[in-house]
Order: C-alpha cells, then structure tokens, then sequence
C-alpha cells in the first residue's frame, strides 16, 4: 500500500465529498426539502448544526473506507477502474439507502430518484479522483 497516497486520497476524497454534499443538499434539493410537504420531516436549522458533528465523523470513516475498500482491490487500470468501483459503491450504497429512505419515509418518489441519482454521480467523481490520485510505490 502507498501510504501517503492513501492519505492524500483520503483528505482529498473527504472534502470533495463535503463539497458535493453541500452542493446536492443545500443548494440543488433544498427546494424540495424546504417544501411544505416533506419540511415537517427535518429538524430545526440549529437543532441540525448543534449536531452536525455527527455527520462530519461518519463522512470521515466513509471517506476512510471508500478508499480503504479501493485499495484493497487496486489493479492500476487507470480511471476506468476508479469509475466501475464508484459504479459498485453507487449500487452497494446509494441506490439501497434511497430507495430503503423512500420505503421508510413519507417523501416524494422523485426526491429519492434524485437522491440516488445525484449519489451516484458522487461516488462516480469521487472514485475517479482517487484512481487518479492513488497509485501504488
């Protein structure tokens, strides 16, 4: 494994993936959050950054893993490879979690396509950018 690599890609990987969320979340759906139908579902503004933490910390263990599972199943074939194992994660995870939240909570059909979309653009970015970044000594 190259460490400093790995590290790099780490770093990198978190900040672009706080970047991206802010993007798909505060700007592209907040419309759709802030709508009168789903609005009641989300906490008040500053209950939600009094806990903001929490969400900084699990997205610093998934930027951990993501690269970690990456790494693991490295065969250096460029950023075609990064693109299929942002695919994998954009299944793996994406797709399950918005469609489970769909199941689960009273939103909006759309709001959970978008959210799976918009994911799975995430992961296919971040995935590039790490088969770009990470290669071995």
């Amino acid at each position: 494994m190259n460490t400093k690599r790995f590290i790099i890609a780490f770093v990198v990987v978190f900040i672009l993936l706080e970047i991206t969320n802010y993007i798909v979340h505060s700007v592209i759906l907040w419309p759709t959050y802030s709508s009168d139908a789903i609005s009641y579902l989300f906490r008040s503004p500053e209950e939600m950054m009094s806990k903001m933490w929490i969400m900084y910390v699990m997205d610093l263990i998934w930027s951990f893993l993501f690269i970690y599972i990456f790494v693991k199943g490295y065969e250096n074939k460029g950023i075609m490879e990064g693109l299929r194992f942002g695919l994998y994660i954009g299944i793996f995870y994406v797709m399950v979690q918005s469609y489970n939240g769909y199941v689960i909570y009273p939103i909006p059909y759309v709001l959970a396509f978008q959210s799976f979309i918009y994911g799975l653009i995430q992961v296919l970015l971040l995935g590039a950018v790490t088969s770009v970044i990470y290669k071995p000594k």
